[in-house]
C-alpha cells in the first residue's frame, strides 16, 4: 500500500517537473495552446459521463441522469451554479421520492 501511495507521490512530481522543464518555444505554438485550453472540458466531461452512467462495473440508467438533463437545462438558461447543483439535487431526489427513479 505504502508502495503506490510513494510511487504516485513521485510521478506526480516528476510529471511537475517534466512540465516545467518544457522550453517556453513549445508551450506557445498554436496547437498545444489549444490543446492545453480544452484538456479540462474534456476530463471534466468524461468525469460527469462516468459517474452519471456507472455504478461500480455496470452501466445503470437511474435517477441521475435525468437531474444531468435538468442541470443541463439549467445551465442552459446561465442560471447560477449553486441553482445548477439545487435542481439537479431536486430532481433526483424527487424522483426517488415518488418511485419513479432508483
Amino acid at each position: 500500500m505504502w508502495f503506490a501511495v510513494l510511487a504516485g507521490a513521485i510521478g506526480c512530481y516528476a510529471l511537475k517537473y517534466v512540465g516545467s522543464a518544457i522550453p517556453e518555444h513549445y508551450l506557445e505554438q498554436p496547437i498545444v495552446k489549444r490543446i492545453v485550453m480544452l484538456l479540462p472540458i474534456a476530463l471534466l466531461s468524461a468525469l460527469v459521463a462516468v459517474q452519471t452512467f456507472a455504478n461500480s462495473q455496470a452501466l445503470v440508467v437511474d435517477a441521475r441522469v435525468p437531474a444531468l438533463v435538468a442541470a443541463t437545462v439549467a445551465l442552459r438558461f446561465k442560471a447560477p451554479f449553486i441553482l445548477v447543483v439545487l435542481t439537479a439535487a431536486i430532481c433526483a431526489a424527487a424522483l426517488r421520492y415518488f418511485g419513479l427513479a432508483v
